[in-house]
């Protein structure tokens, strides 16, 4: 038995270093696919929490800065967001004032939803609430 080693026998076959960098390019394809899918989540993720801080802010704004009034309205919200608002009244009830009168409470339903795009699809953030508006004397 010959102990010697020919040359072609020390290393590697073309074929092995051709199958080797085959499967170290998928493995840095998929590193590179999640990575980048990191990357969109993060955008989606930082998006939305932005979006609801300004839902909230709308919502803060409606009943004191604006009044409750029925029916929708939208607009630009500045960075690639827009806003639409819908105030709906749900119930009313008059009670007595205490000069005679009747004072009406509504009850008003209110959504904010605040849209952006991103990586080509709408995406929005909605927020409802109820809200108490107290209204003039009636009949």
């Amino acid at each position: 038995m010959s102990t010697d080693r020919t040359a072609s026998a020390a290393g590697f076959t073309l074929l092995e270093v051709v199958v080797a960098v085959a499967i170290a390019g998928l493995a840095l394809i998929g590193l590179f696919h999640a990575g980048s899918i990191g990357l969109f989540s993060v955008d989606t993720a930082a998006r939305a929490e932005e979006a609801l801080q300004r839902a909230q802010s709308h919502l803060a704004a409606i009943g004191r800065d604006a009044a409750l009034v029925q029916g929708d309205s939208s607009g630009d919200d500045g960075g690639g967001y827009r806003w639409r608002l819908r105030v709906e009244p749900v119930a009313a009830r008059q009670t007595p004032a205490p000069d005679g009168t009747l004072e009406t409470t509504t009850l008003y339903s209110v959504e904010v939803a605040i849209s952006w795009r991103s990586q080509g699809h709408e995406r929005a953030v909605v927020l409802r609430t109820l809200r108490v508006a107290a209204g003039g004397a009636g009949g």
